[in-house]
């Protein structure tokens, strides 16, 4: 499913390799059918973006985006468990999951950062990356519900994988949240967010449990090497 080795690049930190795959990209979307028409119109269009456009702008851009906050966080099990303890074992339990299908892992990224997700789920049966994709959905459907309310084009992202995996049960919920909760204030408030304590999530705060060392793995490596890598085996 190379669809989805697609949407970890567009999701990840733009670089050069990014920009000189865009062609190969729009293909992998157009000839594999994986997505939605329009789900696949939009992902086009955000590939689209990268056109023409100056590295240090859209890098800069990407920074401001998902690097200056808490509200898009790419990763998953911070929109769960915040700075906890719990997300420490969340973290080791996915690990274990990852290694139990034999990935060798490295370090520098963590197990949960979203790109890497869909890099080890397109490596997977169709039908087991459904379900764990459908496990994530809460966090991922409350991202893309947040990059709505930004105009944000990365919503294609996360409209997509919804497409494919399906959306979550309490959606209207988390489509409230993200029109109702404001500004993200962690920069204003940093001592206070960082506090050592679990963080609400509508609720529930189970809603996207770390999985048993049964069920699938994935690669982590540096940002920038991880990239190069994916753009070789593209």
């Amino acid at each position: 499913m190379r669809t989805l080795k697609v949407l970890s690049l567009l999701l990840s930190y733009p670089e050069t390799e990014m920009l000189a795959a865009l062609d190969e990209m729009t293909a992998v979307i157009e000839q594999e059918h994986l997505l939605l028409a329009a789900h696949k119109k939009s992902v086009l269009a955000l590939i689209d973006t990268y056109r023409g456009v100056d590295l240090l702008d859209v890098q800069e851009a990407y920074v401001a985006l998902f690097d200056r906050g808490r509200f898009l966080s790419l990763h998953i099990f911070e929109h769960v468990h915040g700075e906890s303890r719990d997300r420490g074992q969340a973290m080791v339990n996915l690990l274990q999951m990852y290694e139990a299908h034999g990935f060798e892992l490295s370090t520098q990224e963590l197990p949960d950062y979203i790109p890497l997700f869909l890099e080890f789920l397109s490596q997977q049966e169709q039908t087991e990356a459904v379900q764990l994709l459908h496990d994530a959905m809460p966090v991922l459907s409350l991202l893309g519900a947040r990059l709505t309310e930004r105009s944000s084009p990365f919503n294609a992202i996360f409209e997509a994988l919804a497409g494919f995996a399906g959306e979550p049960e309490a959606l209207a919920d988390i489509l409230q949240q993200a029109a109702t909760e404001g500004e993200d204030q962690t920069l204003v408030n940093m001592d206070e967010i960082w506090e050592e304590e679990a963080v609400s999530f509508m609720g529930a705060k189970d809603a996207c449990n770390s999985q048993t060392a049964t069920v699938s793995p994935i690669t982590i490596t540096p940002r920038d090497q991880y990239l190069k890598a994916q753009y070789r085996s593209l």
